[in-house]
């Protein structure tokens, strides 16, 4: 039963990290393509 949890926990993580512009648009209330620039941009 453990082994089910912890999949579940590691497929939820994986959702979320791919699907992470359009969710911080929606708690942040900002649009998505200015998400995505900040995501996107190169770290120096």
């Amino acid at each position: 039963m453990w082994f089910l949890i912890i999949v579940a926990v590691i497929v939820a993580g994986f959702v979320a990290w791919k699907m992470r512009a359009p969710i911080l648009a929606k708690i942040l209330g900002q649009p998505q393509s200015r998400i995505d620039r900040q995501l996107n941009r190169r770290k120096r």
